[in-house]
């Protein structure tokens, strides 16, 4: 019994592994950028996320992952996540990421009309 149980366990722990890296690669991956959490949002060190090096769609934007995709509407300004074509609403735009991102401005330089 122990010869059917043991690959199975290996295999399940092997794919857990690779899950959660690849999980934790695609969200480290997305924002770049640290500080300026405050109202005014300066200080932000890092880079912002570059928008025209993402996927467009016919709604907006999408940024493909290993094990996450993260859309966004370039009209709502509604960022989804979709793991495994299952599709979670997660929120809007914060004002930081409106000001440190610039999400307005680059969707409008794609032709798209932005209402956020």
């Amino acid at each position: 019994m122990t010869y059917i149980v043991y690959p199975f366990a290996t295999v399940g722990f092997a794919a857990v592994i690779l899950l959660t890296t690849g999980l934790w690669l695609d969200i480290s991956d997305f924002d770049k950028t640290s500080g300026g959490y405050e109202a005014h949002y300066e200080g932000v060190t890092g880079e912002p996320v570059d928008w025209f090096a993402m996927d467009r769609t016919a709604t907006g934007i999408a940024k493909r992952g290993y094990v996450v995709n993260v859309l966004v509407d370039a009209t709502t300004g509604m960022i989804t996540f979709e793991i495994f074509r299952l599709k979670i609403p997660f929120r809007q735009f914060s004002g930081r990421a409106l000001v440190v991102h610039k999400p307005h401005e680059a969707f409008t330089a794609m032709g798209f009309e932005p209402g956020f």
